[in-house]
């Protein structure tokens, strides 16, 4: 897992609608949190948050317990500073997804998208996997976003890993039940694109 000191570097560099992997509305993890039935009191995790809009448009739903979770407190303060008096109503985390104590079995969704795709040894994915077991409701959702297999080999100057959905659920198991895969071509601010792949599960009873 990459430094903090790297990503407080990105986000005080440039502005949150400059970075590679700003979207205006985090459409299809949106889409997949809506046709998955989440209720509005449901605990919802978005891991590696950061200065995403998603909260904004979860809270806009309803949604009413959301936490964010970053490594950059500067992420962080930009989202805060965007929602404004909302920002009180989110808990805001900063912290290393691989070494933060989460509650157990607190989350019914767990969201991350473009963070995983950042762990390129086989501990760091075994760790993150063991964070989502123990954090995550038995029943809950989890949605994964990586780089897909014809996505960018780096990112923010570092390596990264790129998967097919096969692959990807593979990194998690057997707790997993695959519930179902979908592309993204994400096109960044620079006019560039980039090649994602979501793969969206329950954990086991």
């Amino acid at each position: 897992m990459q430094s903090k000191h790297h990503w407080e570097h990105v986000y005080t560099a440039k502005a949150a609608d400059e970075v590679s992997w700003f979207q205006p509305h985090a459409a299809l993890s949106l889409k997949l949190i809506r046709e998955a039935g989440v209720l509005l009191g449901a605990s919802i995790i978005d891991v590696g948050g950061g200065a995403s809009t998603l909260v904004d448009d979860l809270l806009a739903d309803g949604y009413q317990q959301i936490s964010v979770l970053d490594l950059s407190g500067a992420a962080l303060a930009t989202a805060q500073a965007r929602l404004g008096e909302q920002a009180s109503t989110v808990q805001w985390l900063e912290a290393n997804i691989l070494d933060v104590h989460l509650e157990p079995h607190t989350y019914e969704v767990w969201h991350d998208r473009a963070v995983f795709h950042f762990l390129t040894t086989e501990q760091e994915r075994q760790a993150y996997v063991q964070a989502v077991l123990g954090a995550v409701k038995p029943g809950g959702l989890v949605i994964v976003a990586t780089f897909a297999e014809d996505g960018p080999s780096q990112c923010s100057g570092l390596p990264v890993m790129r998967y097919d959905a096969n692959e990807l659920h593979a990194e998690f198991g057997e707790p997993f039940v695959l519930l179902g895969h979908e592309k993204e071509s994400h096109l960044t601010p620079a006019g560039g694109e980039q090649k994602f792949v979501y793969c969206f599960c329950r954990k086991a009873i």
